[in-house]
C-alpha cells in the first residue's frame, strides 16, 4: 500500500502518526589540525589491566529532559572505570570528571597507570560549550582524542 494512501485513509479517521522529538545539539564540527593524534588506530585490545581506557558521552532522554553520560572502560577487563551525568549540554566537564573518576578509583586500589592510553571516540567535534578545564597528564601515560 502507497505513504499516500497510508496517509488519506488515516486522515478519514482522525489519526496521526507519532512524530520524533528533535535530538539535543551536542557537538559542531571542529578543525582537523586541533584533533589529537589517534594512537589507538581502531586496534582496541589490551594485553593487561589500565593499557587502554576508551571513552565516550552519550544522551539519554527521560521523563524530566536530557541527561548526559560519559563513560571510561577498561578495554582489558571490559568494565566501567568511571562515569559521570549531568542534565546540562555536554561540555568538557563531563568527560574529564568521569576521567578523574577512573583515575582515582584504579589508584585507591594501588593500580600502575604508567603507559595508560586514554582514547575518547574520534568525531572530529568539540563541545557546544567552551573548554573549561585543562587537560589531565598522568606520569607516564599518553592521552589521546580528548
Amino acid at each position: 500500500m502507497a505513504r499516500c494512501t497510508v496517509e488519506r485513509l488515516m486522515g478519514d479517521l482522525g489519526l496521526h502518526g507519532v512524530r520524533r522529538a528533535k535530538s539535543p545539539r551536542t557537538t559542531r564540527s571542529a578543525p582537523p589540525d586541533r584533533c589529537p593524534a589517534d594512537l589507538v588506530k581502531r586496534h582496541f585490545s589490551a594485553f593487561r589491566p589500565n593499557e587502554l581506557w576508551v571513552a565516550d558521552i552519550t544522551y539519554v532522554r527521560t521523563f524530566s529532559g536530557w541527561v548526559y553520560v560519559a563513560f571510561v572502560t577498561d578495554v582489558f577487563s571490559r568494565r566501567i572505570v568511571g562515569w559521570q551525568t549531568t542534565y546540562r549540554p555536554v561540555c568538557t566537564d563531563l568527560a574529564l570528571d568521569a576521567l578523574k573518576m577512573a583515575v582515582w578509583q584504579r589508584k585507591r586500589t594501588g593500580a600502575d597507570l604508567s603507559g595508560l592510553v586514554h582514547h575518547l571516540r574520534p568525531r572530529r567535534a568539540v563541545p557546544v560549550h567552551p573548554l573549561r578545564a585543562g587537560p589531565i597528564r598522568l606520569r607516564g601515560s599518553r592521552l589521546c582524542r580528548l
